[in-house]
């Protein structure tokens, strides 16, 4: 059974960077659609950002549009999130999934309550001073 393997989580300082990668265990990352969720306490589950199986197929919330990219290596079946200009409010678990090509990429980052296929174990981010 596969499994993500996430790294990169931590404490920023408002203003800061930093990167998440996500890693496929016993398959390949190749043939899914994959995004990055993140949760703080006491609110529903975002989805931040989606990536399909083309380049032409990428979906960002507006909350994080213009200063998160998501990005993948297949080769590497590996994704990742740089996190630019990081806010307070940025302060949450932040997960990854991946879905077989049954929707897109908006699709699968803003239809709420989806059954992944595969998510990653999360990682906390705590931007704060």
């Amino acid at each position: 059974q596969g499994q993500l393997v996430e790294s990169g989580g931590g404490l920023v300082q408002p203003g800061g960077s930093m990167r998440l990668s996500c890693t496929a265990s016993e398959f390949t990352l190749d043939y899914y659609v994959i995004g990055w969720f993140r949760q703080a306490p006491g609110t529903e589950r975002e989805g931040l950002a989606c990536f399909g199986l083309s380049d032409r197929d990428v979906y960002y919330a507006e909350s994080i549009e213009g200063r998160f990219t998501i990005s993948r290596d297949d080769a590497k079946s590996t994704m990742y999130l740089q996190m630019n200009s990081l806010l307070p409010e940025d302060t949450a678990v932040y997960y990854c999934v991946a879905d077989l090509p049954v929707r897109s990429a908006s699709n699968m980052c803003s239809i709420k309550g989806i059954q992944h296929n595969f998510e990653g174990q999360g990682t906390q981010v705590t931007v704060s001073s």
